[in-house]
């Protein structure tokens, strides 16, 4: 009979002893307590200071005046043309970037093909160009002094200075949110399952929206809620073609900084309230899926000795 080895089990016992003083907060890993104050205070007055301050302060500037201000300040004819041309922006831009970030993951994370680390660089090009610089191209290609300015005046297309100009430059400064999130979240995956699926039969489209799709939903709503915050709340590029032309090519970000550029505080704050709200739901969503995506995840290995 083999004798078990002392020390072996004494490695073991340590280990399983460090485990659960480390999940009970007991550790010898543990920082003393007046680090762990310090870092924690640290980090709560930063977040008070440069997140929950400047929070409180656009709302109780936006309400400064009473709710009736606050109201009529957003229902103003400029501001409710702001509102509705931020929406339609959103509107086009956010459905365009969702097809387009769904090809190109399931291009980059299922298949191999020449040109695959370009077209990954081009997607992150956004990311890396002042929104200034990518609106400013958009005014080098279809301005009146630009590449195609002489043939689309010609043809009476208005580009700059109009919505289509807004629109194509919120899908440029917004389209690599959908396919950031759903690259890696593809990749990680694998392709068995859809491998699995056209061995059974199933055609390209039904092992999109049978397979592929339902495992990255949560990531897929991830990037849309991003996509749309990015959005509405656009101001480098949209700036640059807007024009600023009131109750015409203005946005919220545009209508609130010429709100405050004439010294009316209070509806540029009501303006810019209607863009925190839109954070802070944007941040409340962000926080379900990634508790509803751990449960799902948790559930998973529950599931699969039931299965079996």
């Amino acid at each position: 009979m083999v004798e078990p080895d002392p020390l072996r089990i004494d490695s073991m016992e340590l280990m399983a002893s460090n485990i659960g003083n480390a999940r009970n907060g007991t550790g010898g890993l543990t920082e003393p307590r007046w680090v762990r104050f310090v870092l924690i205070s640290g980090a709560l007055l930063f977040l008070g200071v440069f997140l929950v301050l400047p929070l409180i302060v656009v709302f109780a500037e936006a309400f400064r005046k009473g709710i009736e201000v606050y109201i009529e300040s957003i229902r103003e004819p400029d501001a409710a043309a702001a509102i509705r041309l931020t929406l339609i922006a959103a509107a086009i831009a956010v459905p365009l970037n969702l097809v387009f970030g769904v090809a190109a993951a399931w291009a980059i994370a299922k298949f191999q093909f020449p040109g695959k680390s370009f077209l990954i660089t081009l997607i992150d090009l956004p990311f890396s160009v002042s929104p200034v610089i990518s609106g400013l191209i958009f005014v080098l290609l279809f301005g009146l002094q630009g590449w195609l300015g002489p043939w689309l005046s010609e043809h009476d297309i208005k580009i700059i200075f109009a919505v289509p100009g807004i629109v194509l430059a919120t899908i440029f400064v917004t389209f690599p949110f959908v396919a950031r999130e759903l690259i890696p979240l593809m990749q990680s995956q694998g392709s068995e399952e859809e491998e699995a699926a056209r061995t059974l039969g199933a055609g390209g489209w039904h092992t999109l929206w049978r397979i592929t799709l339902p495992n990255v939903k949560w990531g897929l709503l991830y990037g849309v809620i991003l996509c749309n915050a990015r959005a509405m709340g656009e101001f480098g590029a949209v700036s640059v073609v807007s024009g600023h032309i009131r109750a015409s090519t203005n946005t919220i970000p545009l209508h609130a900084e010429i709100l405050y550029n004439e010294y009316n505080s209070t509806a540029a704050f009501a303006m810019a309230s209607l863009l925190t709200i839109l954070t802070l739901v944007t941040i409340t969503l962000k926080a379900l899926l990634d508790w509803k995506s751990q449960i799902e995840v948790r559930e998973v290995p529950e599931r699969v000795p039931a299965e079996r």
